[in-house]
């Protein structure tokens, strides 16, 4: 397991949807159970999406 930011995950699999995402959400802590080195892009956009919809859950609650 391993744990990274979805700023990382962005910059090496995605670095064309960093400028969509604001400073809070590429702050996320992600974990990873088989780590970074294994992720495809598929995988990222799914983090991403999956990311992105828990921020705003969140925001809605508060």
């Amino acid at each position: 397991m391993e744990t990274v930011t979805l700023s990382q995950i962005v910059e090496k699999l995605a670095p064309e949807l960093s400028s969509f995402l604001t400073k809070r959400e590429l702050a996320i802590n992600i974990v990873l159970r088989d780590g970074l080195a294994v992720l495809e892009p598929a995988d990222a956009m799914e983090i991403v999406q999956h990311s992105i919809c828990e921020h705003q859950r969140e925001a809605w609650l508060q």
